[in-house]
């Protein structure tokens, strides 16, 4: 069985990987866009910050371990079109064109930049940042000696490259349209990051769009409304990604939310034997029980392995995700996972979000903590529907968060979540864990201390 994949970053990588583990007969080829397979966007930021010295480091494998492990690396070949009543593919490199034939496709070509509606955004010195490509780009401008740098958009690429560009010693604005940074956790931990940012001179504007970018005789001038112009040698546009559907859509696959190829959880889309993985397809959301759009990294992993395993005959569906992500600001670290109060008012539920602060270990052991707390829980059931979470970025954020993802995935109230046998040891914790500590406000602040209508068993999916 000839397994094509198109595309060498996370979900294809996974596919391939997983297809050789399950049937070390398959024969997996890898169609990747450039010479950089599983190489990891995520870690870009701290390339260019110089915390990672060498490009090469962010390969989660090498081309040699792919191949050790059975997988063809068709670099530089681009998939130009699928035919898939033929199963061909038509592919495009500098040896010319040629047509691959295949008995399972999958498609894993990701996601692609946003490009925002700002005049200018081809000028030179004007910045996306993706791919590998784009990082050398970027590279070039700060080691040519780039002194100022204006990012648009405060997401999490955006905070990430506003540290990345102070490291590197250059004055950074950094301009969002919402009235906090991070947008994706509520407006009060927004204001903390922003407050951060500042902390190490980081200049944060919010409530502004921008509308145009244009060269001047000191470099590139950025002009937003309301009444907002700065002036840098470098600008980096970070707004967001949408899903890379040009090549699907072209051969007759469905599309969903927000454009996303739609998928079953088996990851198979509605052309025979052909099918989809990773940030360009919708992503079934555990707690939703509907699909989404949510591109993450771990998203992509695990989506692509199931990928692998229907290719070659599995039946494993994908769990779902719960959109938990974190992500550090200099000193801080911030992290959430399920639904905030919005998301869950527009399903159906009745939200209750509870703030605390709380330690991280016993406050009496020297370098203890604050963590600023949110529980967001429905007022009726006592279902966990979320939770957010900020504080410094020793005090265990990424792992902390991933108690409640985990209750959350398994349907618990929050008042189940003070049942959890979880470590302690003065260093590191407390006989509550903070995390518990904010449950049980949650459950005074909401019902008075008392038990919650699903007392503390799990809530039916």
């Amino acid at each position: 069985m000839r397994l094509l994949v198109i595309g060498g970053s996370d979900a294809g990588v996974s596919a391939g990987l997983r297809a050789r583990e399950l049937d070390p007969s398959v024969e997996v080829s890898l169609l990747v866009a450039d010479a950089y397979p599983n190489f990891s966007i995520c870690g870009l930021p701290y390339y260019l910050s110089g915390d990672v010295p060498d490009w090469r480091d962010l390969a989660h494998r090498t081309s040699a371990d792919l191949e050790a492990a059975g997988l063809e690396l068709l670099l530089d070949n681009t998939a130009q079109a699928i035919d898939p009543a033929a199963k061909q593919v038509t592919v495009t490199s500098q040896h010319g064109e040629q047509q691959l034939g295949y008995d399972r496709l999958v498609i894993g070509t990701g996601a692609v930049p946003v490009r925002p509606p700002i005049d200018g955004l081809d000028l030179p010195g004007v910045h996306l940042l993706h791919t590998m490509a784009d990082t050398f780009a970027l590279h070039q401008a700060l080691t040519a000696g780039a002194q100022s740098a204006v990012i648009v958009g405060g997401g999490y690429i955006g905070l990430e490259m506003a540290e990345a560009f102070t490291a590197r010693g250059l004055s950074v604005t950094l301009v969002e349209q919402a009235p906090a940074v991070m947008p994706t956790v509520d407006h009060e931990l927004g204001e903390l990051l922003g407050h951060e940012l500042g902390r190490h001179g980081v200049q944060v504007v919010n409530d502004v769009t921008i509308k145009a970018i244009h060269h001047e005789a000191g470099g590139l001038t950025v002009a937003g409304e309301p009444d907002f112009t700065a002036t840098a040698d470098l600008v980096l546009v970070v707004v967001g990604v949408r899903p890379d559907i040009d090549l699907a859509l072209a051969a007759g696959v469905q599309t969903g939310v927000r454009g996303a190829l739609r998928v079953d959880r088996r990851m198979r889309t509605n052309l025979p034997d052909v099918l989809a993985a990773g940030d360009c397809v919708e992503t079934w959301h555990r707690l939703l029980e509907a699909p989404t759009y949510l591109p993450l990294g771990t998203t992509a992993h695990k989506q692509g392995r199931i990928a692998g395993e229907t290719a070659v005959g599995g039946n494993t569906e994908f769990a779902g995700s719960l959109g938990t992500q974190v992500v550090k600001v200099f000193e801080l670290a911030v992290a959430r996972t399920g639904l905030r109060d919005h998301d869950a008012h527009e399903v159906g539920f009745d939200p209750v979000t509870v703030g605390s602060v709380e330690y991280d270990h016993k406050a009496y052991y020297p370098g203890a903590h604050q963590l600023q707390m949110r529980i967001t829980g429905d007022r009726t059931s006592g279902r966990l529907l979320g939770a957010q979470l900020l504080g410094d970025q020793h005090a265990q954020i990424a792992k902390r968060v991933d108690i409640p993802a985990t209750a959350l995935f398994h349907h618990m109230t929050v008042e189940s979540l003070s049942e959890l046998d979880l470590s302690y040891t003065p260093p590191f914790g407390s006989p509550w864990d903070a995390v518990q500590m904010a449950a049980q406000t949650w459950t005074r602040q909401t019902h008075g201390g008392q038990p919650t209508q699903a007392a503390s068993h799990e809530t039916p999916p």
